[in-house]
């Protein structure tokens, strides 16, 4: 049999000593203290993506050609392979993991196509697209993010179904049984040359949000309590069961506030809570916030030790990398040392077997947003509409109102007012002048939103001006107005700020944020607080999202399961011609003690 070197240096070791002993009959050799043993130590990575969205190629869909913003971000998860194909040369793949925090397969046309347009779920059907790429990456396991549900339990059950890993929700709760309605966590054997493998345990926690956000698809079927709970009782489980190294995937920002307010008792952004509040965790990576937090550390205040906690942006943007050094110590593993940090997606190409895996499906894609749905007299572009009543947002009102109008037609409500809110969603979204296409439409809409009809007073209505016109900076009359500054005061996005079509009203940013709204009236007159409203709203904001005062109870008179996206393409192709002079006003301007801004 032969000898490991180990082996040989023990048995020369001994054969050396017997000599020694013999030569030192005569003459006893001086004692010498022994050697210890060096330290038993080994070193890995975990690799982690999050909100990649529906991104496999560096494409938008929305405009037609390779995406770009203005820090010249590229995105998809072709260039995450290369990046992680490179990772995995340097490591030793056996020395690496690869996980996801969650929202995979909304936000793009590529997988808005595979939900709706040829959705997997129809017998025969194609696999995700999103799914196909993440099984060739080899991913080891992917955490379940708010958007997961979009489309309904069914579409994300066949996804999980054509997963080669497994997604996972901690605190995705039947409904019935409280029981998980998909895996807590996996467990992964990293093989080490000393003999005894490091067992990595992956916890999955997902957003309590889709309660509200989904209600309408998980109202009675799943039930999403807190990040911190249900860490506290997960963590203690998967070390009891052996996890040398504990990492939880958890679809939630570490900011510890949350867009809903208090309309559920448990917070969005939690990551942060989880690293502070429960003792046991190694690692945290953070999605939800759409950030980029390369390394973060937290203090728990149990043991005193910092939790490492990082979040690569969003779209394939980025790629995080917890680094960890273990040592063994009183027979086990522990984690001497980590640290996290982000490589960035711009700096590589596309991994060419990942496009040419998917291009057949991306060029199904390219040729269904370029459908033509109609034509528009003049172009219209959402350039200036975070602080200006732009045509193209009235665009989106104008549908909404006609829509409802047509739903309580002949019914008890037929007689009062609509009014209509909507979001400038993207910043670059344009209605060309000419030949509209679906990714024209889709543009202006991109997210999976329905659209509901509530009621409201007019009191309610203006506490939901005032609420939405926190957006703007406080900006004092005679100073300067930079629209780069100007709006997303105290961190609020472009799509938590609504403008309201039929009313009229003005925007005084110079007043405190609360008591903003002045001059506000329906047809010529001041508003009747006591009136009551119809208002066309998108189904997140009518379930809470954003925290949007009174609209969450107020009775909600109809709704409709299509997306409002797809109720702008029809209504463009039943107009033929879209002529914005037809609907087009100003009834809303940001002003300082009465003079307009713009």
């Amino acid at each position: 049999m032969p000898l490991n070197r180990r082996a040989f240096l023990e048995s020369s070791a001994a054969v050396g000593a017997g000599v020694a002993l013999t030569a030192g009959a005569a003459a006893p050799a001086e004692a010498h203290p022994a050697r210890p043993r060096p330290a038993k130590r080994y070193s890995f990575t975990v690799m982690g993506t999050t909100d990649l969205h529906g991104n496999v190629f560096n494409w938008d869909y929305f405009t037609d050609k390779e995406f770009d913003d203005k820090a010249h971000n590229d995105v998809g998860l072709a260039k995450i392979s290369t990046l992680v194909n490179q990772v995995r040369e340097a490591k030793g793949r056996r020395n690496t993991l690869l996980i996801d925090a969650g929202d995979t397969i909304q936000g793009t046309q590529l997988s808005y196509y595979y939900a709706k347009v040829d959705p997997i779920t129809r017998a025969g059907g194609p696999v995700h697209p999103m799914a196909r790429a993440m099984n060739a990456i080899g991913y080891d396991a992917a955490a379940l993010g708010n958007h997961e549900f979009n489309y309904g339990i069914p579409v994300l059950r066949k996804f999980q179904d054509q997963c080669d890993f497994p997604l996972l929700g901690a605190n995705a709760l039947d409904a019935r049984t409280l029981r998980p309605a998909f895996p807590p966590y996996s467990m992964h054997c990293l093989r080490t040359p000393h003999g005894r493998d490091v067992r990595v345990a992956v916890l999955g926690l997902t957003n309590p949000g889709i309660a509200i956000w989904d209600k309408a698809n998980v109202t009675g079927k799943m039930v999403f309590p807190g990040l911190e709970e249900q860490a506290a009782k997960w963590v203690p489980k998967l070390r009891s069961m052996g996890a040398d190294v504990v990492i939880v995937s958890a679809h939630s920002g570490s900011s510890g506030t949350s867009s809903y307010g208090d309309q559920l008792p448990y917070v969005e952004n939690a990551a942060g809570l989880v690293a502070e509040q429960v003792p046991g965790i190694d690692a945290i990576l953070v999605g939800h916030a759409h950030t980029e937090i390369p390394e973060y550390r937290v203090r728990n205040k149990e043991t005193g030790k910092d939790v490492v906690l990082s979040e690569p942006l969003k779209w394939g943007q980025r790629l995080t990398l917890f680094d960890f050094d273990l040592v063994w110590q009183k027979g086990r593993w522990v984690v001497e040392k980590a640290g996290a940090r982000v490589l960035d997606s711009n700096t590589v190409g596309e991994d060419p077997e990942i496009t040419a895996l998917l291009s057949d499906e991306h060029k199904k894609v390219v040729a269904y947003v370029n459908q033509v749905i109609g034509t528009s007299t003049a172009a219209m572009t959402t350039a200036d509409a975070p602080w200006k009543d732009e045509p193209i947002i009235d665009l989106i009102n104008i549908v909404q109102a006609e829509t409802v109008k047509a739903a309580l037609a002949g019914g008890e409500y037929a007689g009062l007012p609509v009014v209509s809110q909507a979001s400038c969603f993207s910043r670059t979204a344009r209605i060309p002048s000419g030949e509209i296409t679906i990714k024209d439409a889709a543009g202006l809409y991109p997210f999976e939103n329905t659209m509901e009809a509530r009621l409201m007073t007019g009191a309610q209505l203006k506490d939901y001006l005032e609420f939405s016109a926190r957006y703007y900076a406080r900006t004092p009359a005679g100073v300067p107005v930079d629209t780069a500054k100007l709006t997303n005061a105290d961190g609020i996005p472009d799509y938590n700020y609504d403008a309201v079509s039929g009313l009229t009203y003005e925007i005084d940013i110079a007043k405190p944020a609360g008591s903003r709204i002045v001059n506000l009236s329906f047809e010529g007159s001041p508003l009747d607080p006591a009136a009551r409203f119809v208002l066309a709203v998108n189904n997140y904001r009518a379930n809470g999202g954003g925290a949007f005062p009174h609209v969450a109870a107020a009775p909600q008179l109809w709704s409709n399961s299509d997306e409002i996206r797809n109720t702008i393409i029809q209504w463009v192709q039943a107009k033929g011609t879209v002529d914005p002079a037809a609907f087009a006003s100003v009834d809303w301007k940001l002003t300082r003690d009465g003079v307009p801004v713009f």
